[in-house]
């Protein structure tokens, strides 16, 4: 028998957002072959999460999706949905909302974000600012960059997880990095955006910094961190054509609101029309506009087959209410005769 480490990862029930949460199960088993409905459901106190009263506390963990854990000796991460009680899903399991369970609708989120050390971006001086933005989007050399051996090793992590990881890269303010995390199927997409963003907090405490996913981490005349969220269903990617295209951006339109709302807080101060966003109170769509709400690629645009980006998610947005809301809004689109 060995004893293996399950980490049973979730999202509590704080507001505007939900913070990840994780603890250790240890199993004796023969082996472990990866699937994750031999896992075993586990309670935990929702009176801590802001999920439970404390006169009746506990909530329940169902394991949904399991990943190798290369931290550790003979460990697995589990992504885990909350249940209540009674075994429904609980009111904080938004990945419950997501409806399509095919892989029908593909996406690929570039996930943004700034180490900082007592509240101030790596890299930044203790007083005053650095160098304004310019040198530092895809940089190379220590005065341009700073983290990279965090970046690398929360890279290699996810990687040997089996994520869908795409690549990386710093971002245009110093501090910023960025890594693109690409799923078939819109909980598994999501799911491997929450383990990814677990191994960068997880990272980062080894080497003493924060992850900051606020969308506007720093005021003033320096971009802030989004979650640009690329999508596509079969018919985008196999038949196309640009009416239908046009057709996808137009349903977007009349809900800009409703998106918004999901999209993650904070987020009026990163969309003001500024540092490559759109105004929060406007919807644009436009080929390789990055000032636009939705891009639509140049790629896409040579032949009208491909996917959409949409610029509107904040850094701190749930994946699982984003990837439900575009999947609401592309159902409801108009498909040419």
């Amino acid at each position: 028998m060995t004893k293996f480490k399950f980490e049973y990862i979730w999202l509590d029930g704080y507001k505007p957002e939900a913070n990840l949460r994780s603890k250790t199960k240890v199993l004796d088993m023969e082996y472990f072959d990866g699937d994750v409905e031999s896992l075993p459901e586990w309670s935990f106190d929702g009176s801590s999460t802001q999920q439970a009263e404390g006169h009746f506390s506990d909530c329940l963990l169902k394991p949904v999706n399991v990943y190798p854990d290369a931290g550790r000796k003979h460990a697995y991460l589990v992504v885990c949905e909350v249940l209540s009680p009674d075994g429904t899903p609980h009111p904080s399991n938004t990945r419950a909302l997501i409806e399509d369970e095919s892989d029908n609708y593909w996406f690929g989120f570039e996930q943004e974000y700034v180490f900082t050390v007592e509240g101030l971006p790596l890299g930044f001086p203790t007083s005053g600012f650095p160098a304004p933005q310019g040198p530092y989007y895809c940089a190379v050399g220590s005065e341009n960059v700073a983290g990279r051996e965090i970046v690398e090793e929360h890279m290699d992590l996810c990687l040997e997880a089996g994520l869908g990881i795409t690549g990386i890269n710093a971002e245009v303010m110093l501090g910023q990095w960025e890594y693109q995390c690409f799923g078939k199927g819109a909980k598994k997409a999501s799911d491997d955006l929450i383990l990814s963003r677990y191994l960068l907090h997880r990272v980062s405490e080894k080497y003493g910094v924060h992850v900051e996913l606020h969308p506007k981490p720093v005021k003033g005349d320096w971009n802030g961190s989004g979650m640009h969220t690329n999508f596509s269903n079969e018919m985008m990617r196999s038949s196309g054509g640009k009416e239908y295209f046009e057709a996808v951006c137009e349903a977007f339109r009349p809900v800009h609101d409703e998106h918004i709302k999901v999209y993650g807080s904070s987020n009026d101060q990163r969309l003001t029309g500024l540092h490559e966003t759109q105004s929060i109170t406007k919807f644009s769509y436009g080929v390789s506009d990055r000032g636009a709400s939705i891009r639509i690629p140049v790629s896409t645009a040579q032949t009208w087959k491909g996917y959409l980006e949409d610029r509107r998610p904040a850094s701190n947005a749930d994946p699982y209410l984003v990837t439900a809301r575009i999947i609401k809004t592309v159902e409801s689109a108009m498909v040419p005769a």
